[in-house]
């Protein structure tokens, strides 16, 4: 059997990092992990990460190689030199887009939001998505999703045909890889178990005003809202949002600090209208912090029932969710420890694994 040489686009490492660039980090150290380990899999299978110029982190690698290509930068480093960087080999795309040129490539498409919310982008950007995807859609060899919903998504709005989708669920179990900076509460002046973590994120479909309002209400008295993230209160205010006096603004988070606030928490609150798959709610759950969430995109295929849910418009039932944790010490235990269990199917190894498969059925 021929040997068979993937080479995966390297260009997230140029850029801050963000969720769709952890997954695409956590599959190739998975993938990578799992050649090194599997006798004799590494005659079958050779991998090279490439990436422009202005790198701003390294991956250790074990069994794959990484190396700077090109003189382009951004976009069009992605469509013109990446292509003559993977020279005929199959090119693994993981960040939502790849070049159009290059129709050997498997590309992963993680959610449908430009169309489903476009309110939560600038013009240009959607514009971009929704000419540059359907293309990929057509020309690559495969397209990756996240979730059956975002398959079923991808299809709808003529993304690409569903028969030429496959899902690869994301792992969670990198955030046990970290551990939890001591007195994180006490770092953003809140009292452990008094206080309620989400994400400081301004788009329309993360609906943080459905929680500005539930704060409002005198049944979370003495319970605060720690948003953590870039966007601060004059973001919020910006956006025209009345923020409550309730809200802590804890600002960019290292990992560590995230993990100490997560276990310390009455519970994380993710309100989003739509997902393509909802890592933030897992991680939580991996780390025994119960979970209030909208039941809207894929949330309810991720979480299942290990979680409460609350509709997305409505802040009286997520108040009353919030505060039924927080009167409530032994459901508050029990949900922590179904999360908990539910969120550890989910494993990078596993999603590694449904990858390389997907990758080999491909190639032949």
């Amino acid at each position: 059997m021929n040997q068979l040489r993937l080479v995966f686009n390297g260009k997230f490492l140029t850029a801050p990092p963000t969720g769709v660039h952890r997954v695409a980090e956590e599959l190739i150290l998975a993938l990578d992990r799992l050649v090194a380990e599997t006798p004799g899999l590494g005659s079958r299978i050779a991998g090279e990460v490439v990436h422009p110029a202005g790198a701003r982190r390294q991956l250790p690698l074990q069994a794959f190689s990484i190396r700077q290509t090109g003189h382009l930068r951004s976009q069009l480093w992605e469509q013109f030199d990446l292509p003559r960087s993977a020279n005929g080999h199959l090119l693994v795309n993981l960040c939502n887009l790849g070049p159009v040129l290059c129709r050997r490539a498997v590309t992963m498409f993680h959610d449908a939001q430009v169309r489903i919310t476009p309110g939560s982008y600038s013009p240009a950007f959607r514009s971009f998505y929704r000419v540059m995807q359907p293309l990929i859609g057509r020309r690559h060899l495969r397209i990756l999703t996240v979730s059956d919903y975002s398959r079923s998504q991808l299809a709808h709005y003529g993304v690409a045909r569903p028969e030429a989708v496959s899902v690869i669920h994301n792992g969670v179990d990198h955030v046990l890889r970290t551990t939890a900076e001591p007195c994180a509460a006490a770092a953003v002046g809140v009292e452990p178990g008094r206080y309620v973590v989400a994400l400081a994120n301004t788009q329309v479909h993360k609906n943080v005003g459905a929680l500005f309002a539930a704060f409002s209400d005198p049944a979370l008295e003495g319970v605060k809202l720690v948003l953590f993230g870039a966007a601060g209160r004059s973001d919020f205010v910006a956006a025209g949002h009345a923020v409550p006096p309730s809200v802590v603004f804890a600002g960019r988070i290292t990992d560590s600090r995230l993990r100490g606030l997560l276990e310390s928490a009455l519970c994380l609150a993710f309100p989003s209208t739509t997902e393509g798959f909802g890592l933030p709610p897992l991680e939580a759950m991996l780390l025994g912090c119960p979970v209030v969430a909208a039941p809207c995109g894929a949330l309810p295929e991720v979480c299942g029932d290990a979680v409460l849910y609350a509709a997305p418009d409505a802040p009286a039932a997520w108040a009353r969710a919030i505060a039924e944790l927080a009167a409530d010490p032994q459901l508050h235990a029990r949900l922590g420890a179904k999360g908990q269990q539910h969120a550890r199917q989910f494993t990078w190894a596993a999603a590694a694994e449904r990858l390389l498969d997907v990758l080999e059925a491909v190639a032949q």
